[in-house]
């Protein structure tokens, strides 16, 4: 039999969808085991192989095939942009893509003048702004707390994930407007799809009978 390679995001995300395997009769004891430095992890039984990987490289696995299967929250294959099927909404995680700033930067959204835009997600926050919006606007890239730049003048708004809110209304920023939803998905290689299709349509409904 064929192994089927499940690429998890690394972190809570990876815990939380592990509970959800256990449900339906998969396990996987070796990845519980905190000392161990192994990088793939076997269930000979159910010819299943897993890995964790940092978020942003999890859809390039399973673009290319390394990971017939990848958990990985929504903003990251939105940004990522990779060629993969999107088959399961894990609704764990979940928040909300938002454009948010100051109260006076709704002005300059409504008027459609050309401003700056600070984000971790530039692919996210270009498309929406080009192809939803239909503004010219000035793209930063950041990697640290995008709420910064609004507050010491590098933008006027900022693209970002929302889960609360608080920390936007703690430094007097506000949500402007919202982009997508977003939660933990299953994203499938599309070629993986058609030969195991038995395999992994049983595995997505059994996922979705849990979830």
């Amino acid at each position: 039999m064929r192994y089927i390679t499940i690429a998890l995001a690394k972190g809570r995300l990876a815990n939380q969808t592990m509970e959800i395997l256990e449900k339906i009769g998969i396990s996987c004891p070796e990845m519980m085991d905190k000392s161990t430095r192994k990088l793939i992890f076997t269930n000979e039984e159910l010819g299943l192989k897993f890995f964790l990987a940092k978020a942003s490289d999890v859809p390039t696995y399973v673009e290319y095939g390394a990971a017939d299967i990848g958990i990985v929250g929504k903003d990251t294959i939105e940004e990522e942009g990779r060629k993969l099927y999107e088959v399961l909404d894990l609704h764990l995680g979940k928040c909300r893509m938002c454009v948010a700033g100051p109260a006076s930067a709704r002005l300059a959204l409504e008027s459609g003048s050309q401003i700056r835009v600070a984000t971790k997600y530039p692919a996210i926050a270009k498309d929406y702004f080009n192809n939803v919006r239909h503004q010219t606007v000035e793209i930063i890239k950041l990697n640290g707390s995008v709420e910064l730049a609004p507050i010491v003048g590098l933008s006027e708004v900022i693209v970002d994930i929302v889960e609360t809110g608080s920390t936007l209304r703690e430094n007097g920023l506000e949500v402007l407007e919202e982009i997508c939803p977003l939660s933990a998905r299953m994203v499938v290689n599309r070629v993986s799809m058609k030969m195991e299709q038995e395999r992994i349509g049983k595995l997505i409904e059994d996922m979705s009978r849990v979830i």
